[in-house]
């Protein structure tokens, strides 16, 4: 399973929402869950985010959601994001990787 999620936090909420996600990375360099890989990318000069998740299984058994860190973090953007999260299911059509 692959995904994108986007999502649109409040401007003076975008350095709290990058500690949320430094918390969730951290945790996950201390978990190191297989078969995950999941990716967080500010747009330049935006207050838009765009998360690109890789997993086996579908997204409830994606095993960053079993930490408590992404918990706390998906509860917030409850109340930060001026837009809610969409998630985009992607079906690969080519790929590319120099080595």
């Amino acid at each position: 399973m692959r995904v994108m999620i986007r999502y649109t936090v409040q401007p003076e909420l975008v350095d709290h929402s990058i500690e949320l996600l430094r918390q969730v990375y951290a945790d996950l360099e201390r978990s190191r869950p297989p078969r995950l890989r999941y990716e967080t990318f500010r747009l330049e000069g935006t207050c838009q985010f765009l998360a690109i998740i890789e997993s086996d299984g579908g997204p409830a058994e994606a095993a960053h959601h079993h930490l408590a860190s992404f918990q706390r973090y998906r509860a917030a953007l409850n109340g930060i994001c001026t837009q809610p999260p969409t998630v985009t299911h992607l079906e690969p059509a080519g790929a590319y990787q120099s080595r």
